[in-house]
């Protein structure tokens, strides 16, 4: 497995474990790390991607609500719901990897972490939301 599918992995540990215990970024982290070992890189994506998420979750849950029709976020299972937190930050936020990659590797994600009906689910609302935020940046530009 590639240092960014566990960086991604270790990413929805943290904001599982952190919806049961909400605490402030570094003091979790710093209690994540004393459990699980990680190579830097992993380290510093996996971080970065769970700093992205926290800051960003509040306008990033009013997208995931707009795309998810039918479904509220509390409906979701709680792995469902950071696994899409978090691909929506990767994709509007983080921009390093291409769209296209991202959402193969949270659906990815969902199948190892989740059960069988969340990699459709998963796939169809990071797609929407990609393609909504493609669009409207064709229209700023």
């Amino acid at each position: 497995m590639g240092k960014r599918r566990t960086g991604r992995e270790m990413a929805l540990k943290y904001l599982y474990q952190n919806e049961f215990r909400p605490i402030e970024l570094a003091e979790g982290w710093a209690l994540f790390q004393e459990n699980v070992t990680m190579d830097k890189d992993v380290e510093l994506f996996s971080r970065d991607l769970v700093k992205t998420c926290m800051v960003k979750r509040d306008s990033v849950d009013v997208l995931l609500k707009e795309f998810s029709k039918h479904w509220t976020l509390a409906r979701m299972t709680v792995i469902d719901r950071n696994i899409l937190r978090l691909g929506a930050c990767e994709l509007l936020y983080m921009k390093q990897t291409p769209p296209k990659v991202v959402i193969n590797e949270w659906v990815e994600v969902s199948k190892k972490f989740s059960n069988a009906d969340s990699p459709p689910f998963i796939n169809g609302i990071l797609d929407k939301l990609f393609k909504s935020s493609e669009a409207e940046n064709k229209m700023s530009s």
